[in-house]
């Protein structure tokens, strides 16, 4: 059966219980599980839409089910597709809007249009955020507005197309663009005797932030080219030691490559003041190094990594890990058979690489480059523990948010003159990715062994990758130390007291276990929030990049960039845009758990689809055709072709997104609340008590957790099996490459 000739009444359905069935608004405190039916509800809060259109004479309900009688003709697989295609889009499109200008219509005290009381009276109902049902009921017409514009011949007739489009479009619209949009707005309001267009101005060419004093003289530059001058450094820094670990894991004869596959991801699965901790131990005024150089050779190396170098090498360590993952899957997909060629062509193993391998590795260098670039600009972690007076725009949005000035309105200029920079970072990635081929999986055997590393290039990874890895132990065993000792910095002694105290378990009167430890209600918490959001990450991530891969179709680079916006904005100012967003109907969800997970979700969701896109430019499209020619549906060869090949990708979203919900503190510091409070903040609250035995045993605890879920992880997805040989890749540089004939090559 054709996409286009199945029945869309499944979707009709959906939107048709939503209605009916379940409670259209979020529930008042008491109703429970009992309005998941709410039919004959007595309180018309915890009614259906169609119930409190019939029984409490809300007439703003009928519209919606107007729609849903409109949809009906459409919804069944009879008549024609024009006439099927006319009252689907209709339907889905009257429900969708109806639902929205409900949305927006609620206010704090519920409806207060004008005309409306002069017409029926006081409306004294309140109204909150839309609930189940009407969640429910706007995904139901949204998927039949789509069913309707595939129908129409949009996305080339491809219900599945233009039904992920549609989802992706208006997931990014509300949890991404409206947030975002809403605390840029700020940037209008007017400042003491300012009007909107001086006060814009005033924030926008304030010389704090494009000032280049530091070319003359022994001065602070703005912070726009501070931020510029670290996230160029650091992107490129990143990728390097990215693409080192990830050859030498894959392409090398490195007899620890499963210790070194982890250590490389350390950082990801570590709070983020840890790894600074751990820099300031070492390279402080009072680290080993300073004290060493000074006993050695009566040298003080002062305060250096307060500032640009610290904050650099702080985020070498913690976005290295980041560049890893994108890259291994790429640097995995490489054909062996293209390098064969070449060297059967006469080439060298050097020329190989320089002109084979190096360059189908584009695509994946590009977005490992590109996330790290972005991550570098809305780091806020890093900077405030290390910057001393190297200012940059992410700690300059905190203390415009939460400083004595309380400016939003500088808050709001200085996250557009980011995303701006975001924005042309993400164009130079198109530009140097261009429109050409790197396809190296196709449907086509592929028996060749991976070609071991030149001798350059595997010295030059090994000389890049391995001592970084041993500053990474230094740096983790200095930090983690202090779990493990009295009173940090003054009693030396080794104990296990701050474990027992985060950790305490304790038998009840009848026996039961009672987890008494004070951290156990937020590493609960935080392991339930981030398992629910690990999965829906990785599959919008995924989903996303496959349609951003292989389909064509307006507004596709608008969505692309979309996806990149709540990465390119500093956790504080996505805490706060959700504040303000989210506080007020029609989705009133702050102090709950949804908030959180949406946090989670679209806040992580650009390393998924990064990670997708490198890895899609490598399959061949011929293996989707292959599939859908065979009769599949494009749903089918997606999940039987397409990701089974993406598993690296999947692996890569499902690791980041659940390590970063588990260690994020800057974006949730805002959102949490007593009942949902996250591992991240508990610790924070430690550190600013002083309590540092406990908050980096907390941290401990967390990394050990962390280990297990990524072998979890692994062993749940398994490998990619491409069908091609293996060999174990001598250290040892092999004999040089012979053609068929004998020659030399």
């Amino acid at each position: 059966m054709s996409m286009l000739t199945r029945s869309s009444f499944p979707l009709w359905l959906l939107a048709c219980l939503a209605t009916a069935v379940l409670p259209w608004h979020m529930q008042q405190e008491g109703v429970g599980l009992a309005g998941l039916f709410a039919l004959g509800q007595p309180d018309p809060e915890a009614a259906s839409a169609l119930w409190q259109a019939l029984a409490h004479g809300r007439f703003w309900f009928w519209p919606v089910v107007a729609a849903l009688l409109l949809a009906l003709p459409g919804a069944l697989p009879l008549g024609s597709h024009a006439r099927r295609a006319r009252f689907l889009t209709w339907g889905g499109g009257l429900g969708l809007t109806a639902i929205v200008l409900q949305g927006l219509a609620v206010g704090i005290q519920g409806w207060s249009w004008e005309w409306m009381t002069a017409l029926f009276g006081e409306l004294e109902d309140r109204q909150f955020g839309m609930g189940l049902g009407g969640s429910l009921a706007a995904l139901g017409f949204l998927l039949l507005l789509t069913d309707g514009l595939a129908l129409r011949g949009w996305f080339k007739g491809d219900r599945f197309v233009s039904g992920s489009v549609g989802v992706l479009a208006a997931s990014i619209t509300v949890f991404t663009a409206w947030p975002v949009g809403t605390v840029l707005a700020q940037i209008l309001t007017p400042r003491e005797d300012l009007g909107i267009l001086a006060a814009m101005g005033a924030r926008l060419l304030d010389s704090k932030i494009w000032g280049l004093s530091c070319v003359a003289a022994p001065v602070g530059c703005g912070v726009f080219w501070n931020t510029l001058m670290l996230a160029f450094s650091t992107a490129t820094l990143t990728t390097l030691l990215g693409l080192c670990f990830a050859l030498i894991v894959t392409r090398s004869g490195f007899r620890a490559k499963r210790a070194l596959r982890l250590l490389t991801v350390l950082p990801i699965i570590t709070p983020p003041f840890v790894i600074g901790l751990g820099l300031i131990l070492i390279f402080g005024r009072s680290g080993v190094i300073n004290q060493m150089f000074d006993a050695v050779f009566g040298i003080e190396l002062g305060r250096w990594i307060y500032g640009y170098g610290g904050v650099l090498l702080a985020q070498v360590f913690s976005f290295t890990p980041i560049a890893f993952l994108v890259l291994i899957g790429v640097v995995e997909g490489i054909s062996p058979a293209m390098e064969e060629a070449s060297q059967t062509l006469r080439a060298s193993r050097m020329r190989t690489f320089t002109a084979v391998t190096l360059p189908l590795m584009l695509p994946g260098l590009a977005n490992a480059w590109l996330v790290s670039f972005v991550e570098s600009l809305a780091d806020f972690g890093n900077p405030i523990v290390l910057g001393g007076s190297f200012g940059v725009l992410s700690t300059e949005i905190f203390f415009a948010v939460v400083g004595a000035q309380q400016d939003f309105g500088r808050a709001a200029a200085l996250a557009a003159i980011m995303l701006v920079v975001a924005l042309l970072a993400f164009t130079l990635q198109r530009v140097v990715v261009g429109s050409r081929s790197y396809v190296s999986m196709t449907g086509k055997g592929d028996t060749g062994l991976p070609t071991p590393l030149p001798r350059p290039v595997r010295n030059l990874a090994y000389a890049v990758a391995l001592p970084w890895a041993v500053l990474t132990i230094v740096v983790y065993a200095m930090a983690l130390a202090g779990g493990f000792v009295r009173v940090w910095g003054r009693d030396w002694t080794p104990t296990l007291s701050h474990f027992a105290r985060a950790f305490a378990l304790e038998r009840g009167p009848g026996g039961d276990l009672i987890f008494s430890g004070g951290a156990w209600h937020s590493l609960f918490t935080t392991i339930q929030l981030a398992a629910i959001a690990a999965p829906i990450t990785a599959a919008l991530g995924l989903l996303a990049a496959w349609v951003l891969s292989r389909q064509r179709f307006r507004g596709r680079t608008a969505l692309e960039f979309a996806l990149m916006l709540t990465f390119a904005v500093p956790g504080t100012v996505i805490g706060v845009a959700y504040i303000l967003t989210f506080n007020l109907p029609p989705l009133e969800i702050t102090g709950t758990a949804v908030i959180l997970v949406a946090c989670f979700v679209f806040r992580n969701l650009p390393v998924g689809v990064r990670s997708g896109i490198a890895a899609m430019s490598q399959l061949d499209k011929s293996l989707d055709e292959a599939a859908i020619t065979l009769r599949a549906s494009t749903f089918r060869a997606l999940r039987t072709v397409v990701l089974p090949l993406l598993k690296p990708a999947i692996v890569t979203a499902l690791v980041y997104s659940f390590v970063r919900a588990m260690t994020t503190v800057s974006a949730v510091i805002f959102l949490v609340s007593a009942e949902y409070e996250m591992a991240t903040v508990f610790i924070i609250n430690r550190v600013i008590n002083g309590d540092y035995g406990l908050a980096i045993a907390y941290c401990a605890a967390l990394i050990v957790l962390m280990m297990a879920a990524i072998g979890l992880i692994n062993l749940l997805v398994g490998r990619r099996r491409l069908g091609r040989r293996s060999a174990a890749l001598a250290a040892a540089p092999a004999a040089p490459a012979t053609t068929p004939a004998g020659g030399r090559a």
